[in-house]
């Protein structure tokens, strides 16, 4: 029995190498379907780990508390919209003030979404976020220092021009062999004195982890103030066990400060670290669906043109098959040879297909920041899927040329 699948495995190679075109073209189809299939289903895997380093090195006990957003209900019987009042700066300091519980209790401002740094003669792309922060917003963010201090509660007061930066704003602004701390740096016209530098934490999903700067909340107020400046509270429990407990004070203490009468829903959101990254991970688990039907519907177009240069293969080897058959060969070893040399043809393709496909994963994880992995589960699916495309396009050619009539093989033209 090995002695025979040997000798169909190679009658297969040797009629692959008899029709190189053919055969490169159709591995090309099967190339496309598995690098679709295993390529985006991996990179929405290495998507899924990154949103969850963003979120949990936040930690798991952490909630954020922000604007509620705006309301709208469609439809003519609908409510109009309700547009719901920013969070000021008063009601977060009180809310910082009042929250008697064993939590470490940040505010913080968006300041500008696309500010410009500059040093010297070398300047940032006009895509830093410049976030106003206080001495806490550093410990409830997630993020560390590399290099230099935290804002003093002096430098938060008064309002300093001090400035603790990110990584990419360090690249940009300091090459060689300049150091960043206590160089001073223009933000919008204004001098900062940097103290401080972030370790790295990427830019995936959008974050903007490196592309940042932070400033006294103080100094964000005065320099880059507006009317509808929203302030956002994050709130890190020193223990998780304490959160339940920690969300529920902090709802009632939040609906006493916006003055929420009873019966009235909050004009505010109270959101989990964890929370938000399940949301998100239930999207990209959405987007992998998708993916996963791209992946088989380019799949079912290769079977279909797999099938079909079988045939025609069927057809061009008649003679072979008649002398095969005159010569002892039964119906079963011509189904087998067949069968076998389509799955060959599948796995060849599907084989440059994985490859090319954990390439792309992992290219798209290196731009999110993330470390090399290996999909052993969409590897393992895309060699089935290459077996089974194989099998199935290879049966009815094979079922075909298995039914040939020798004689009529033989006299065939």
């Amino acid at each position: 029995m090995a002695l025979l699948l040997k000798e169909n495995i190679k009658v297969a190679t040797d009629s692959i190498k008899g029709n190189k075109l053919r055969a490169f073209l159709t591995m090309l189809i099967i190339f496309f379907g598995i690098t679709a299939l295993v390529g985006i289903s991996s990179a929405i895997d290495a998507m899924k780990g990154s949103i969850n380093s963003n979120f949990t090195s936040m930690g798991a006990n952490s909630f954020t508390i922000r604007n509620r957003d705006m309301n709208v209900r469609v439809g003519r019987h609908g409510k109009r919209a309700k547009k719901y009042e920013a969070i000021t700066y008063k009601e977060a300091l009180r809310f910082k003030n009042e929250f008697n519980f064993p939590v470490t209790t940040a505010v913080s401002t968006l300041a500008s979404f696309n500010s410009r740094l500059k040093f010297e003669s070398q300047k940032t792309n006009p895509n830093i976020q410049v976030f106003g922060g206080d001495e806490n917003y550093l410990e409830t963010s997630g993020y560390e220092l590399e290099k230099g201090r935290n804002f003093s509660p002096q430098e938060i007061i008064s309002g300093a021009h001090v400035v603790i930066i990110g990584k990419d704003v360090e690249f940009a602004l300091f090459t060689g062999k300049q150091k960043a701390l206590d160089k001073t740096v223009s933000i919008n016209g204004g001098k900062y004195k940097v103290i401080g530098v972030l370790a790295s934490k990427g830019n995936s999903m959008g974050f903007g982890g490196d592309k940042i700067s932070i400033i006294p909340l103080t100094a964000a107020r005065q320099y880059f103030g507006r009317p509808d400046m929203n302030f956002t509270i994050s709130v890190l429990a020193k223990d998780a066990h304490w959160l339940e407990l920690a969300l529920g004070e902090a709802n009632g203490l939040m609906r006493k400060i916006r003055q929420v009468s009873l019966g009235e829903e909050d004009n505010f959101e109270i959101t989990r670290a964890d929370s938000l990254a399940s949301m998100l991970i239930g999207l990209t688990s959405k987007a992998s669906l998708g993916a996963l039907i791209i992946g088989i519907i380019t799949l079912i177009g290769a079977s279909i043109g797999l099938m079909n240069i079988m045939l025609v293969s069927v057809t061009e080897r008649t003679k072979e098959i008649g002398i095969r058959k005159a010569l002892g060969a039964t119906s079963e070893t011509i189904k087998r040879q067949f069968l076998i040399e389509s799955i060959v043809i599948c796995v060849c393709g599907g084989f440059f297909g994985i490859l090319m496909g954990i390439i792309a994963a992992n290219l798209i994880s290196f731009q999110l920041s993330s470390s090399f992995f290996m999909p052993w589960m969409w590897i393992i699916i895309g060699f089935s899927v290459c077996l089974i495309v194989g099998l199935i396009s290879g049966y009815l050619p094979a079922k075909r040329a298995s039914q040939l009539d020798p004689i009529e093989c033989l006299r065939f033209e």
